[in-house]
């Protein structure tokens, strides 16, 4: 909030303070430093209809994960260190998209995008819905009877802790 509000020239790129020309078209055109993850998905996919689709995904998944998350049970999930490696990488792979977009659309930084972009759309489509699937099936075959047991345990000591009959 500090930058935007009191430094807000700070991530700007400086070929946006260059007077316009407008007889030249500028070789290398860069949007905002919070438009670099969309434009690089929109810049990786070689048809302009394909890449509009995969920008128009890309932001609908962010705008539908809250009400997978509501839906999901991620409470458990927050203490698997395999679950913070792999939004680790997640994060780290949106800082490399941001910045593969911010490049020139040339050779190395077209192909590291593309696989950014197949890892950002695996991170929501494969690991997001299906590690809590994952975490539950590891977690009740290995104490499947254990758990069992204190179900069993919990459901009796529920219905006979002497509700129904007063006296004792």
């Amino acid at each position: 909030m500090f930058i935007i509000c009191f430094l807000p020239n700070l991530l700007g790129h400086p070929d946006n303070y260059i007077p316009a020309n407008p007889l030249v078209t500028p070789a290398h055109i860069v949007p905002e430093w919070y438009f670099l993850l969309f434009y690089a998905i929109l810049r990786t996919i070689p048809s302009k209809l394909g890449g509009v689709l995969f920008l128009v995904c890309a932001i609908f998944i962010l705008i539908i994960i809250p009400y997978i998350h509501s839906v999901i049970s991620y409470k458990y999930l927050k203490h698997l260190k395999i679950y913070h490696f792999i939004f680790w990488l997640f994060v780290i792979n949106c800082i490399l998209l941001a910045w593969t977009g911010g490049n020139p659309a040339e050779s190395p930084f077209i192909e590291l995008a593309r696989l950014c972009v197949f890892f950002y759309f695996a991170f929501f489509i494969i690991f997001f819905p299906f590690f809590p699937l994952y975490f539950y099936i590891s977690f009740f075959s290995k104490n499947f009877e254990s758990k069992q047991l204190s179900i069993l345990i919990y459901n009796n000591n529920k219905y006979n802790n002497n509700t129904f009959f007063v006296n004792k």
